[in-house]
């Protein structure tokens, strides 16, 4: 192998190449992987080993990231090695890393239906647009990046139905060596997050007068030219909750309560999962799809009925 480099002197070539073809959000992201954790550990190296990548991964557990955030790493790592590999700077044999089981079980946090009611009821009664923001995301399962990012001519009232097109999000702008932040407006992270979602006949009872006097080039929250980001829309989330007296939920868990009620309504799977802007139906399954005990029993009942 000729002109070897290490680690860090590939990832160099890698991001000028990279950031051509990527959304800058996406760019960001893998920077920041690689500056937090596989810069530190391989950067010097001109090899590098499956033993030390399972030894890597381990660690990284242990500290206690998720088994996703792992996953993302080595994604990166493999982008990285195999972009080395193709210009002969880096050996890449193809590593299979092991993952411990997981034993905690991970659950969804969602609003029960008598909170719920109670959020709904506290906006109807203390209007602003903040709070129509809470109000939608609870009938719509829209994202918080999405609804900083909706304006007016967003919500077409004729037809009832939400489009969603952008999203608003902080993201770390590394350039040569210096790290800032910037709001940034974009399209949502796939082609499925750009979707329609039909309103519900109760905010859009909301929804209609205000339709007819508002700028359709301001945005929902602020009613005004200029967005507010995720960061303060849900520092405001965190306050509201707390004024009503409900229990602490994230402000995703808006987005998982909508998800649920759905499931709850008894509606497909797929229709769900198109509502949400998942990338594929996999995910709304794996996320809210969980039998409870009393659908366990119903099937056993069942079985058992047969054979008699």
């Amino acid at each position: 192998m000729h002109n070897q480099k290490n680690l860090s002197s590939i990832v160099t070539l890698w991001k000028k190449e990279k950031k051509q073809f990527v959304k800058k959000s996406t760019f960001s992201a893998y920077v920041l992987l690689i500056e937090n954790h596989l810069s530190p550990v391989f950067g010097d190296k001109h090899v590098i080993t499956e033993a030390e990548v399972q030894k890597f991964v381990l660690a990284k557990l242990t500290l206690g990231l998720s088994h996703k955030t792992v996953k993302d790493i080595l994604i990166v790592l493999k982008m990285v090695l195999k972009y080395g590999a193709k210009h002969k700077w880096i050996e890449y044999i193809p590593f299979e890393i092991r993952f411990p089981t997981e034993r905690v079980k991970h659950t969804v946090d969602v609003l029960t239906r008598s909170h719920q009611k109670v959020l709904m009821q506290y906006i109807q009664q203390h209007f602003t647009f903040r709070n129509l923001g809470v109000y939608i995301c609870l009938c719509s399962g829209i994202r918080i990046g999405e609804i900083c990012a909706l304006t007016w001519e967003d919500i077409d009232t004729e037809n009832g139905v939400i489009n969603v097109r952008r999203t608003i999000q902080r993201i770390y702008n590394i350039e040569d060596d210096s790290r800032k932040t910037e709001v940034v407006l974009d399209t949502p992270k796939t082609k499925n997050s750009i979707r329609e979602i039909p309103i519900n006949k109760e905010l859009l009872r909301m929804l209609k007068p205000m339709k007819k006097i508002v700028n359709p080039s301001f945005f929902v929250l602020t009613n005004d030219a200029k967005p507010t980001e995720p960061r303060t829309y849900r520092n405001y989330y965190k306050e509201l909750i707390k004024t009503i007296g409900l229990p602490e939920l994230k402000f995703h868990g808006l987005r998982h309560s909508f998800a649920t009620r759905c499931i709850e309504s008894k509606c497909d799977y797929k229709t769900v999962s198109v509502l949400l802007g998942h990338s594929n139906i996999s995910t709304t399954l794996n996320l809210y799809v969980h039998p409870n005990l009393e659908q366990k029993k119903k099937v056993i009942d069942l079985m058992f009925n047969g054979l008699k």
